[in-house]
């Protein structure tokens, strides 16, 4: 008796301590989401005034490109008849001319200036959107797994026969918790935050390039940094997307999954991808566009990734009762009984579709490509 009494004050510290990290992680999570928050209003309020300024440049530019044309026109006049004008008219002609077409070129130089200023800024204000939501996705979470661990395990130590089962649960939630920051991190570090830095360091380059070179070649950088800035925004879009994408709250399954596969196709040249919607575009329960989202995602991703198709097909069928999806590619496809070690995409897949009470069926040999049909009810 006084060993079970022991492990049961053991057991009761270990539960606290948990709930002490839980809600520590809890607070700089938010914080990191508040930072952030402050940080996007801020680059909010400044890439506001760069657009301003950026107006104001180009209408400066229209006006004096419009000069700068006079200004040439009069200088041709005067060097085609220089007999009728006098070496002051001529000199002066040659100064204002030469003098617009400076202050020409120092225009477009602002202008480019802040068009990548302003351009940056989006780019780091999407960054921010995106820890942003992850952070409040992540606050909600931890303060569901809190909640959990002050009232349904508040007397978990009389039920549990051995402490080392309830500390090794306790470690896994808070271990699943820091991977999910570990994996956000990385993300943006690896993906977003490096690009941006490689333009930073390209957009310099460019500058020399231009000095020192020509523009020729800086039009060739140019053309890269637009590839980088390209890849940049796909990483944002993705990351967002692998978050919640945010338009199946505005405008439902059908048009999210058309523009998303759009963007697929764009950044995967190599691949042609086509959307049929063979039914009613209309709403679905937000739960079930999001399970249905994920699903097509997650086949579109496999086939992308493992299979070497030149083509995927998507489509997708809302009836009164059920929703059908398919999507086809023809890659080299698999050996369907054949499980893979390290594999968890399929079985992820399938859970989903038991939860939904649905069906899914995968119709694959090797080198005949691959058939993933879903079938999932509407309810109520």
């Amino acid at each position: 008796m006084i060993m079970k009494k022991v492990d049961i004050k053991a057991l009761d510290k270990i539960l606290e301590k948990m709930v002490d990290t839980v809600d520590s992680s809890k607070k700089e999570i938010f914080q990191i989401g508040e930072q952030s928050r402050r940080e996007f209003e801020t680059l909010s309020e400044e890439l506001k005034h760069v657009k301003q300024l950026v107006l104001q440049v180009i209408n400066k530019g229209d006006q004096l490109e419009i000069n700068a044309r006079l200004a040439r026109k009069r200088l041709s006049e005067v060097s085609t008849q220089f007999n009728r004008f006098s070496e002051e008219q001529i000199r002066e002609a040659y100064e204002k001319a030469h003098a617009l077409q400076v202050e020409l070129q120092m225009n477009r130089q602002m202008e480019k200036q802040l068009r990548n200023r302003r351009d940056d800024l989006e780019r780091r204000i999407y960054g921010l959107q995106a820890i942003i939501e992850r952070a409040e996705h992540l606050v909600s979470q931890i303060s569901i797994v809190s909640n959990f661990l002050k009232s349904d395990l508040a007397f978990v130590g009389e039920a549990l026969e051995d402490a080392k089962r309830k500390q090794e649960f306790g470690f896994k939630i808070i271990e699943a918790q820091e991977e999910e920051r570990k994996k956000l991190s990385r993300e943006i570090h690896d993906g977003p935050a490096q690009m941006l830095a490689n333009v930073m360091m390209r957009s310099d380059l460019i500058d020399r390039v231009y000095r020192e070179i020509g523009s020729e070649e800086a039009l060739k950088e140019i053309k890269d940094l637009k590839r980088m800035v390209r890849n940049a925004l796909y990483e944002v879009r993705r990351i967002i997307y692998d978050l919640r994408p945010m338009a199946l709250d505005d405008l439902g399954l059908v048009p999210t999954l058309r523009k998303y596969l759009q963007t697929v196709e764009e950044y995967n040249r190599s691949t042609k991808i086509t959307f049929f919607n063979l039914g009613e575009e209309k709403r679905l329960s937000p739960n079930l566009e999001v399970a249905l989202f994920r699903l097509i995602q997650e086949s579109v991703q496999n086939a992308l990734k493992h299979s070497g198709a030149g083509e995927i097909q998507v489509k997708l069928e809302i009836k009164k009762t059920h929703v059908l999806a398919m999507v086809k590619d023809n890659g080299k496809g698999f050996d369907v009984t054949v499980k893979k070690e390290g594999t968890f995409g399929l079985m992820g897949m399938k859970e989903r579709v038991e939860l939904l009470e649905g069906e899914i069926t995968i119709d694959s040999k090797p080198g005949n490509g691959t058939i993933i049909m879903i079938q999932v009810p509407i309810k109520g």
